[in-house]
């Protein structure tokens, strides 16, 4: 504590003592002025002052002020005045005087130190509740930025797949006219895929974008295997690239889900892709690659499958493998399977992985089918 505290707080003392004091001055000129209620009654006066003395300066100050205003009345109001002495009768009267001030008192000063407790209470509580609303405008400001900072990784994640294939597309055509014969019709080819890889990566920000709208995504039913096989024969150039041979094995008569096309595009092309970059370094085995559709045994709906021969995934990572910004790649940004969980959950399914038996992991994913007729 200060030397300026310890001052004010010696000052707010003398002043409660200097107050007590003068509400028994204030008591007695006022009987002094007023025989009549002089010669009547004067306890109630001073028992006013025992009560505005203790409620604005505490216990002491009304003790002080009974004390003094006990002396004020025996002194003026009790024979023989201007003298002290009591006389056998005024004892009972001057005794229940003091019992009833140091009562009064008493509870007086309980009642002001509940007061102050309770208002020292409301003052942490508005403490508290400042600091907490100081928290949560804090914590609002850092989910603003941590949700920025996802979208945008969500968004350089999404639309990088599309771009990459752009790019080698291109890298094609280029190949294709730099020969000796240009290659007209496999030119026009790679610039087909170009603009197809244009219209997804469109087709990407167009989903996110609604995302960020809150835009309902656009269900319609689809053909499982339908979407599978399209799937694939975008990853093609990728497929081709990292030597690897996609198999598939596709139940007939699965029933039809309902879905958002592109959502769910997005999720196949990320599970192949993840797994022709798990293979990329396989150099004692073929790089092969099965995706299996088949009836969800758990779910009326539809079960799908992709099975690399990669190097797996570790145990410790199995856990964490669809956080998001976990990646077991050193390159990766950790936001492409908590996407795919997020895309399949929004679809009331399930994504989930297992290592297989001998090389390699399997992404697995359900999603229920629409029963009803087209």
């Amino acid at each position: 504590m200060s030397q300026l505290d310890r001052s004010a707080k010696w000052m707010s003392r003398l002043a409660a003592y200097g107050a007590a004091i003068l509400s028994v001055v204030v008591a007695l000129v006022i009987c002094w002025l007023a025989p009549r209620v002089f010669s009547i009654n004067t306890q109630p006066l001073f028992l006013a002052a025992v009560i505005l003395s203790t409620w604005f300066g505490g216990l002491w100050p009304g003790l002080l002020t009974v004390a003094l205003s006990s002396l004020t009345i025996e002194w003026f109001n009790l024979p023989p005045n201007f003298a002290f002495g009591l006389t056998v009768e005024d004892m009972p009267r001057y005794t229940e005087f003091i019992l009833v001030a140091l009562l009064i008192a008493t509870l007086t000063g309980r009642q002001k130190r509940t007061n102050e407790m309770l208002q020292a209470e409301m003052a942490e509580r508005q403490r508290a509740d400042d600091a907490l609303q100081k928290a949560q405008a804090d914590l609002a400001r850092v989910t603003r930025a941590t949700t920025l900072g996802e979208m945008v990784a969500s968004i350089a994640h999404e639309v990088n797949q599309p771009l990459a294939a752009v790019v080698i597309n291109g890298n094609a055509c280029l190949r294709w006219l730099a020969g000796e014969t240009p290659n007209l019709d496999e030119a026009r080819a790679a610039v087909e895929h170009i603009v197809g890889d244009g219209h997804r990566a469109g087709k990407v920000i167009a989903q996110i974008r609604a995302l960020v709208e809150n835009t309902p995504p656009k269900r319609v039913r689809l053909n499982i295997n339908e979407l599978v096989l399209d799937t694939i024969a975008l990853a093609h150039r990728e497929i081709a690239k990292n030597q690897a041979v996609v198999r598939t094995e596709l139940a007939a008569d699965l029933p039809a889900v309902v879905g958002d096309r592109v959502q769910l595009q997005q999720v196949f092309l990320n599970l192949i892709m993840n797994g022709l970059e798990a293979m990329s370094a396989v150099t004692d085995r073929p790089r092969e690659m099965r995706i299996n559709s088949r009836q969800s045994n758990d779910m009326d709906g539809v079960l799908i499958e992709v099975r690399d021969c990669g190097g797996g995934i570790e145990p410790e990572s199995m856990d964490q493998l669809f956080d998001p910004f976990f990646s077991t790649k050193p390159e990766g940004i950790g936001m492409g399977l908590s996407i795919c969980r997020s895309i399949i959950t929004a679809h009331g399914g399930r994504l989930w992985a297992a290592p297989n038996p001998d090389h390699g992991a399997t992404f697995m994913f359900a999603i229920p089918a629409n029963r009803e007729s087209p």
